[in-house]
């Protein structure tokens, strides 16, 4: 009748270990010591994610498109998912494997607000994510590695914050903005010309939503706006009052408004020298 460990991934290893996302050797077929990069080249993988602060919030977006090497996997994958009420993660790396560790991370939090009692702090939120990606080193030294994007409001400063991560999980904060995945260096260079720190949720939304556009321009992984298909980036934002996901209404204006705009001035907005 002991409650046990307040971390729900550690309750798992000692009763079923199969079931964490690095103990899928076996099952993917990939043998423990052997090279994955074929398999690696074949299953699905997520591409870009940005996320950025604003007076109040954090704000993160996520493409839609996942691919299998040189191929189009699928056009609607979602990448960003709420962690819990004042979190939020966002996926890259190899889809499968990311979104079981989103899920388990989910449970993670779940589990340990009802043993302790209170809430993990933000921080701590972060390690344990940090910790769950260092369990699937096996698989990322084989080519199926999962990058995700953390990011939340944190309830002591009144302020959003986000966290990266490399493949074999180390943790780093980063300030103002930062995206992750194949396209992330476009989106990144398109940050720094339209970040403000004053930004409000509609234009932090319209920044970000601009930079998923730059990188689908150069990027052939990260899927641009599909207003054939109506399939448009998924967009949400963490404050005092929580998780919210934009209504599709909402970011397909904005998408719209962003597109014809582009008609008009393909490079997008230009930033003032000074």
């Amino acid at each position: 009748m002991s409650s046990g460990t307040s971390s729900f991934t550690e309750f798992l290893a000692d009763y079923n270990p199969e079931y964490l996302p690095g103990r899928r050797m076996d099952a993917l077929g990939v043998p423990g010591g052997g090279g994955g990069g074929g398999l690696a080249a074949e299953v699905p993988h997520g591409t870009t994610i940005v996320a950025m602060t604003f007076p109040g919030g954090v704000l993160m977006a996520g493409d839609r498109r996942a691919t299998a090497g040189n191929l189009i996997a699928q056009r609607d994958i979602q990448k960003v998912f709420p962690a819990d009420e004042y979190s939020l993660v966002g996926i890259a790396g190899t889809a499968g494997i990311a979104v079981e560790m989103v899920k388990l991370f989910q449970v993670e939090l779940e589990h340990y607000e009802k043993i302790e009692g209170v809430e993990l702090s933000l921080d701590g939120k972060a390690n344990r994510l940090a910790t769950m990606i260092r369990g699937n080193l096996g698989l990322a030294m084989q080519g199926l590695a999962v990058v995700p994007l953390f990011a939340g409001y944190d309830l002591e400063t009144g302020a959003g914050r986000i966290f990266s991560y490399d493949p074999v999980g180390g943790q780093y904060e980063e300030h103002n903005f930062y995206s992750v995945g194949s396209g992330s260096m476009f989106a990144r260079g398109a940050l720094k010309k339209l970040y403000r720190a004053d930004l409000d949720q509609v234009g932090a939304a319209t920044a970000a939503i601009q930079a998923l556009y730059d990188a689908a321009d150069d990027d052939s992984a990260t899927g641009g706006p599909d207003t054939t298909r109506k399939i448009y980036p998924i967009v949400a934002v963490v404050t005092e009052d929580g998780y919210r996901r934009l209504p599709e209404e909402e970011v397909s204006e904005l998408v719209h408004e962003i597109v014809d705009a582009r008609h008009r001035q393909p490079e997008g907005p230009q930033a003032p020298l000074r």
